[in-house]
């Protein structure tokens, strides 16, 4: 496996950092956007809660933001794309060693 610089090591984190801090402020808008939501629902048209379209749909929106920015993925397994990419130059590598 190859090692990473210094310099790479530190954007790889900071690449992780900024997408974390973009989970976040989805999550915080989330937590006070939706209170205010169900708020002006029962407010102004009590007999239909229409809060639960947003509810679900930005919150399944917001999981899959955490799965991204925390690597979980249950279908294709942890790091996949990262042992994908390497598959594949490892195979192109061979198909130079032929040509």
């Amino acid at each position: 496996m190859k090692e990473f610089t210094e310099e790479q090591k530190y954007l790889r984190a900071k690449k992780q950092v900024d997408k974390i801090k973009g989970f976040y402020a989805n999550l915080a808008s989330y937590c006070i956007v939706i209170p205010f939501l169900i708020f002006i629902n029962l407010q102004f048209v009590p007999e239909f809660h229409w809060f639960w379209f947003p509810i679900f749909g930005w919150g399944m929106g917001l999981t899959f933001h955490a799965m991204d920015t925390y690597n979980y993925n249950p279908f294709l397994g942890r790091n996949w794309e990262e042992k994908k990419i390497k598959e594949l130059m490892e195979e192109d590598e061979r198909y130079k060693q032929y040509k």
